[in-house]
């Protein structure tokens, strides 16, 4: 076989013709290099990758290294070679190169290019035997293998465990795998994934590619950042940035990808990687050392962690009108079959630490929209109140755009308003500073008022990428603990969406103001009313909030949202009667799903409720510290403390954690908040008290089992729930029925059998704990949402 001396031949020529050759260069010799593209006749490799190793390998010509290429695929050779040689032929001069070194470089990289069929565990034996029956014969020390797995994610473990068992190199020589997106469709289904490759392979093995990552301008934001950091560390912070904007608009469908696309939708495909990395780069706290990949991964954890939770609450999602059609078509569907995955979405992400605190950062992606661009715009405050001439400089918008291409501009590039700073070159080699302006404007402003920074030479992302893997750099790749956390923040969200039907736009131009979306407190809504429904109307249209007796007691009942409303209303009332008389008004939560709705509505959008004379007591709480996802007060704090202004000392938590131990008798918790309650709360008779009710008919952490004979004027006892956490802790049936007011909030199809029984129930019953809830002097009303009403 001649191919390695043919290369080592053309490494010879070409120093040659550089009129440099260095004798003691060209006896360096690195090792060999193989590489393997594993689905490398597929339309992934054919668009992309192909030209990345073509460009990596006229990259390092006469560097030292060695290559073999090899196209791996399920056809047989001679099948597979005709496609392969196909696909090559068709490359293009890297702009570097002349038209004739190309054409000397590309005619070596096609003697150098190889297809093996890559199906069975045999065939990559032969593949193993076949690079070290090369490298014997041409007496060359091999330095590495890469493979490219240009294939679906459900192949991923078993090639991996084919390469791990039959086609590993030396241990002197390097071992690198790239694994192409989607690494999961959820946080579970990732886990599960990682699990089964690093089995197989190991973290410093593997390159989880993101493409974007490969962008130029996206590469610049942390050398951006730290070039400018003296100019933008005093505004970089809520109290100047009004909001952040990430956004990927594309005019095509997904048509001819809806096998893959209606699996994942926009958020899988988009925001959840692309998007977010972008985020994290723009918001991370900056490394001091931009070199230092583990810093780097390790402040990127560590935004993520800091990102609140979000829900169906903070997103709207649309589908283009001919989508469920091409899903029909290509997926065999019939005509009364309807895709809830949407192909578009908006959702806004706020961010729980001090510098960003309270920024919207307004994230959206769609297919079959008006143009394609993507950029991510920080948009800052503008003080400068203007008398006169609004079109002076000063009273412009100030904002920072990485502008990742198309639209308007056309081309990569960082844009600095002027009225903002005029800002560090990011790079004086391969950056340049743009001085000529098209009439074009970009996000409300004419190109001469920005500073503008562009690449003098864009290389497409995945030949950055690929020479990234081939020289080991990580900080370009994702990592394993960094994916997790970044589905662990998604997942929540897209469970909860799994059963929303997205909103019909046309697509292009015909979306109008269709897919506007608007901020109302920390949620977001579209704008304006759908032309079209996409279901039509049913019974919930036909009832409005509807008022009765339910076991001898007031009833509200409504569909969900209408019901919550009310139910938020009737506190707000209750709020301003207490204060009148007393001045403070004392609300206990309880804990569960139930309250998640109201407390949301409380935050955000009653405005003038009387926080500053509210004291937020609890029914009941896991004993479980503060801090963790499952605590009560925890979730308390996320979904209503955070968002409004209410004195810190109104707020009374009940005391599970103390002398480092949970929920001890010996500590005397309850006693604790009992005396508590008897200092602040007149009478120990709370103004209203909110409760749910469990399927198994328990209500605050009374069950069915709780032993309360002894405690009969107690306030606060320790209980034991039948599900984990066991321990709680719970105010008594006394503590409940001493208040002016309780409400009862039932809601979801779940609970119409449990309604049923109740129903049915005079009186008190030891197996349902709810019936005990009878107020001496005060009053009861029951929350009955549709769904648990009528099933």
């Amino acid at each position: 076989m001649l191919r390695i001396k043919w290369e080592l031949l053309l490494m010879a020529i070409i120093c040659w013709q550089r009129g440099h050759t260095d004798n003691h260069e060209a006896k360096k010799r690195l090792g060999h290099v193989t590489v393997v593209v594993v689905g490398g006749t597929g339309d992934l490799a054919r668009k992309y990758l192909w030209q990345g190793f073509f460009q990596l390998y006229a990259d390092q010509i006469g560097k030292g290294h060695t290559f073999s290429f090899y196209g791996g695929g399920l056809s047989p050779t001679e099948k597979g070679t005709p496609l392969l040689f196909g696909i090559l032929k068709e490359l293009a001069c890297p702009p570097e190169l002349s038209a004739e070194r190309c054409t000397l470089v590309k005619d070596q990289f096609l003697h150098l290019s190889k297809y093996h069929q890559l199906k069975t565990t045999e065939d990559y034996e032969k593949l193993s035997q076949q690079i070290k029956q090369q490298l014997g014969q041409e007496g060359m020390v091999e330095a590495g293998r890469l493979f490219y797995l240009s294939v679906p994610a459900f192949a991923y473990a078993d090639i991996a465990e084919k390469i791990n068992n039959t086609c590993r190199p030396p241990s002197d020589a390097w071992l690198r795998v790239v694994l192409e997106k989607p690494f999961g469709h959820d946080l579970y289904s990732a886990q599960a994934l990682d699990k089964k490759l690093s089995d197989q392979l190991k973290e410093k093995e593997m390159y989880r590619i993101d493409h974007y990552l490969g962008k130029k301008v996206v590469s610049k934001i942390l050398p951006f950042r730290k070039e400018n950091k003296k100019l933008l560390d005093p505004i970089w912070n809520k109290h100047h940035i009004e909001r952040i904007e990430i956004v990927l608009k594309e005019t095509l469908d997904a048509k001819g990808r809806i096998q893959f696309y209606d699996q994942y939708g926009v958020i899988r495909d988009v925001l959840q990687n692309h998007l977010t990395e972008v985020m994290t780069l723009m918001l991370m706290n900056l490394p001091a050392n931009l070199s230092n990949s583990m810093e780097i991964l390790q402040n990127k954890l560590n935004f993520l962690a800091s990102l609140q939770h979000v829900d169906n609450s903070n997103a709207v999602v649309g589908q283009y009108q001919a989508y469920n059609g091409e899903v029909q078509e290509e997926l065999n569907k019939t005509k009364d079959y309807f895709s809830l995955t949407p192909t578009f979405a908006g959702v806004v992400i706020h961010v729980d630490n001090a510098q960003y605190e309270g920024i919207p950062i307004f994230m959206t992606s769609g297919k079959a929209l008006d143009e394609r661009v993507s950029y991510a715009r920080v948009l800052f405050k503008n003080d400068v109140f203007c008398i006169q001439d609004p079109n002076n400089v000063q009273c412009k918008s100030k904002q920072i755009i990485f502008y990742l291409g198309h639209g308007n501009l056309q081309y990569p590039a960082i844009l600095i308003s002027k009225n903002l700073f005029k800002p560090e070159l990011v790079s004086s080699g391969d950056w340049k500073e743009v001085t000529e302006y098209k009439d074009v404007n970009v996000l409300g402003l004419p190109l001469s008022d920005y500073y503008i920074q562009s690449p003098v030479t864009p290389r497409e992302a995945y030949c950055e990428l690929i020479s990234h893997v081939f020289f080991g750099r990580k900080d370009s790749f994702i990592s394993a603990e960094g994916l997790l956390a970044s589905w662990a923040f998604w997942t929540p969200l897209l469970e909860g969406l799994s059963r929303v039907f997205p909103r019909v736009y046309p697509g292009g131009e015909a979306n109008g103001n269709l897919l506007n979306f608007q901020l109302q407190g920390h949620q977001v809504a579209f704008s304006h009313e759908a032309v079209v429904n996409i279901i039509n109307p049913g019974a919930k249209d036909n009832f409005q909030v509807m008022q009765g007796k339910y076991r001898s007691s007031e009833m509200v009942s409504a569909w969900a949202q209408e019901l919550v409303e009310r139910l938020a209303s009737d506190l707000l009332l209750a709020a301003e009667e207490a204060i009148r008389e007393e001045g403070q008004f004392h609300l206990a939560l309880s804990g569960g799903s139930s309250p998640v709705a109201l407390l949301r509505a409380l935050a955000l959008n009653l405005y003038t409720f009387p926080w500053r004379n509210t004291h937020i007591w609890q029914v009941d709480e896991r004993c479980v510290p503060h801090t963790e996802t499952g605590s009560n007060f925890r979730s308390i704090h996320d979904l209503l403390l955070q968002h409004i202004r209410i004195p810190y000392f109104n707020i009374h938590p009940m005391p599970v954690h103390l002398t480092q131990r949970l929920c001890v008798e010996e500590d005397g918790g309850p006693a604790l908040y009992e005396k508590e309650i008897n200092k602040h709360v007149n009478g120990s008779s709370f103004h209203y008290i909110l409760l749910g009710v469990g399927q198994d008919g328990h209500t605050a952490s009374l069950f069915q089992d709780t032993k309360l004979e002894n405690d009969e004027e107690r306030l606060v006892i320790l209980t034991e729930s039948p599900i984990k956490p066991h321990q709680r802790m719970s105010l008594t049936f006394t503590a409940i029925n001493r208040a002016r007011r309780v409400g009862v909030l039932i809601m979801g199809k779940s609970k119409h059998e449990l309604v049923s029984q109740l129903s049915r129930i005079k009186g008190e019953s030891s197996k349902y704990p709810i019936t005990k809830v009878q107020p001496k002097t005060g009053t009861l009303i029951w929350y009955i949402d549709y769904d648990a009403l009528l099933g």
